[in-house]
């Protein structure tokens, strides 16, 4: 063995970094807003069925859900806040949203104008988000036509007398106009169960019956549909 000391190694310099682990993986950035792949949502029914309550519910009980706020021509009511229940526009600015090809689908209803607006559906879904359109079956035979994979619902009435009924307590117009929305409801059930694009029907009959059968109609579909 040799008599010689072990050398003693250099000391580190000064502006030497300390030893480091090797680096880690950053862990995938997810925001907030960011969930599971999800269909658009289509709910339908005739006035007066009661669909814009399930829509509401449907839309609080499942986790990343999102309404889609149509744009209209119709007045604003007292009752009606800009952005919530509707984008108000006056014709021409309709019009021209029209000719910029901006809107998903549009119908004109009882002389009014409604259309959903299509950047914003479609950012929505890229983000994974629920998006809830609650439209007539005029729009949803064009949303359909378009994204053939959304999960679509139609609300109808247990009877058109109870639909009548339902119409004159809502005490929002005289006889003649409610007539005319009695004839209309009629004629968009009939059409619904005619045009195949619905994936279920959900009978009003009572409200939190019809609202506990429409969440679970959707996540049942949610479930069906996980990677």
């Amino acid at each position: 063995m040799s008599d010689q000391p072990t050398p003693t190694p250099p000391p580190p310099a000064r502006d030497s970094p300390p030893p480091t682990a090797p680096p880690h993986p950053a862990p995938a950035h997810r925001l907030p807003t960011h969930t599971d792949s999800r269909p658009l949502l289509i709910i339908s029914g005739p006035s007066g069925v009661g669909k814009t309550t399930i829509t509401r519910a449907v839309e609080r009980a499942i986790p990343g859900s999102v309404f889609s706020v149509s744009a209209t021509t119709r007045a604003k009511t007292a009752a009606d806040v800009e952005g919530v229940d509707y984008h108000f526009v006056d014709e021409p600015e309709f019009q021209r949203m029209i000719d910029d090809d901006e809107f998903l689908e549009h119908a004109g209803v009882f002389d009014k104008c409604y259309g959903t607006p299509r950047a914003w559906v479609f950012e929505q879904l890229r983000r994974g988000r629920l998006v809830i359109l609650e439209i007539d079956v005029q729009g949803a035979q064009i949303v359909k036509a378009k994204v053939p994979d959304a999960f679509s619902l139609f609300i109808e009435p247990p009877s058109e007398d109870e639909l009548l009924r339902r119409l004159r307590l809502r005490k929002r117009e005289d006889d003649a106009k409610i007539q005319l929305r009695f004839a209309a409801a009629k004629a968009e059930i009939h059409t619904a169960h005619q045009c195949r694009i619905y994936n279920r029907f959900i009978t009003n009959n009572l409200l939190e019956d019809a609202i506990n059968e429409a969440i679970a109609a959707v996540s049942t579909e949610l479930t069906r549909r996980k990677p």
